[in-house]
């Protein structure tokens, strides 16, 4: 890898064998399968293949809050993925998430068992499936999937952007923090000035929107992601603040972060959940053994 400032992309690029970095291992330019492996399939309607990255989170916190309002038909299983480990490669995985990117949804609760991908569609399949937190007046609906699309368009930018350069690539690179670290801030100022308005992003009612982007932007502030709350400065935005800490009051909210996590405290994880009673057991048997 050239460090240098002197770089010079070469005509025809090819991929190196180590790209370096957290995830580095696992990136390559090519789709599709590298093994054969079967997903598992649980006792529930709605099957859940993910992690507890911000993404998994936005499912797993939809799917806690349609069982807290009562909708029996929204139990779920939801398996681990390793992605570090490649299981996002498997065929039964790349069978229902042709991108091989988590978190993936098979919804076997018809005759023929549906393929829902990408989480800001599984948001929205989920809350047209139970008439739930998505807005049915025209308006307000527009207003709601304008900032759930805001968020699906703006948090690669926070991601693959600010994250992997301030957090994850092997090198540190001044001019790609600064550059993304400031769009991060004006994201953040977006979101600041639109909840100084109302309680959530489409006015005094909690919607897909709200989920989608705590799992990223609340995480943020609240000092989950990356460790950059002092660094951005997030104390800054008051309002994106009140919003992200009456969310995570929520009691569906605290459930999903739980879900498919592997990191933090132990107590905090629940690697893979099959009923609502997998919260209440010891912690030591909240952890799964690492999957083969």
């Amino acid at each position: 890898m050239d460090n240098s400032s002197s770089y010079t992309p070469p005509a025809i690029w090819s991929p190196k064998k180590d790209m370096g970095g957290r995830f580095g291992n696992i990136n390559r330019p090519t789709a599709g399968a590298t093994h054969e492996k079967e997903l598992p399939v649980g006792s529930h309607p709605l099957q859940l293949y993910s992690l507890g990255t911000p993404n998994g989170v936005k499912v797993t916190v939809m799917l806690e809050e349609l069982l807290e309002a009562g909708h029996a038909g929204a139990e779920y299983d939801a398996w681990l993925i390793r992605i570090n480990s490649g299981e996002q490669f498997g065929s039964g995985f790349v069978a229902a998430n042709p991108n091989s990117k988590i978190p993936a949804l098979v919804d076997r609760s018809g005759a023929t068992p549906i393929r829902v991908f990408e989480s800001g569609a599984i948001l929205m399949y989920l809350a047209e499936k139970f008439g739930a937190f998505l807005p049915t007046d025209t308006a307000t609906r527009a207003e709601c999937l304008s900032w759930l699309f805001w968020q699906m368009g703006s948090a690669p930018f926070l991601g693959g952007g600010f994250g992997h350069f301030y957090a994850y690539a092997p090198i540190k690179v001044e001019y790609a923090i600064d550059r993304y670290a400031m769009e991060v801030k004006r994201q953040l100022d977006v979101l600041d000035q639109r909840l100084a308005q109302s309680t959530y992003l489409v006015g005094d009612t909690y919607t897909v929107a709200d989920m989608a982007i705590w799992a990223w932007y609340g995480a943020l502030v609240k000092g989950y992601l990356y460790s950059a709350a002092e660094f951005l400065q997030v104390q800054s935005y008051t309002h994106v603040l009140r919003w992200a800490n009456l969310i995570a009051e929520r009691p569906a909210v605290q459930r999903g972060r739980m879900v498919n996590r592997v990191t933090g405290d132990a107590s905090e994880q629940l690697h893979e959940r099959h009923d609502a009673s997998d919260f209440d057991t010891k912690t030591q048997d909240k952890i799964a053994p690492p999957s083969a």
